[in-house]
């Protein structure tokens, strides 16, 4: 399930599901858009769980979820609790961060 933020609601999404994974971004950062399609194809890979498209710049309290200061950040959240991120523009660590979630 993949979704764009379109206000400040990602507590309500992790309070309401039990994993969710975060994609931080911003409209002028180069490494967020080439990163979107991959974070896509995992999204596709794992539809039962949430996948959040969240733009850093438009909701704080969002980003204060996870402590975002660098973007693209990826983040999880599990039982309504921040559980890891990486700041990255790597495939490799995207994917390990959701295999982290997934295979919980």
């Amino acid at each position: 399930m993949l979704q764009e933020l379109e206000n400040d609601q990602l507590k309500e999404i992790v309070d309401n599901n039990e994993k969710v994974v975060v994609q931080y971004m911003a409209s002028w950062c180069g490494n967020c858009r080439l990163m979107k399609p991959k974070f896509k194809k995992l999204a596709g890979e794992n539809e039962t769980i949430p996948f959040v498209f969240v733009d850093a710049e438009k909701y704080p309290e969002s980003r204060k979820l996870a402590n975002v200061d660098n973007l693209p950040t990826f983040a999880t959240f599990v039982g309504g609790e921040f559980k890891n991120q990486v700041q990255t523009n790597k495939f490799e660590s995207l994917k390990e961060l959701v295999d982290e979630v997934t295979n919980n």
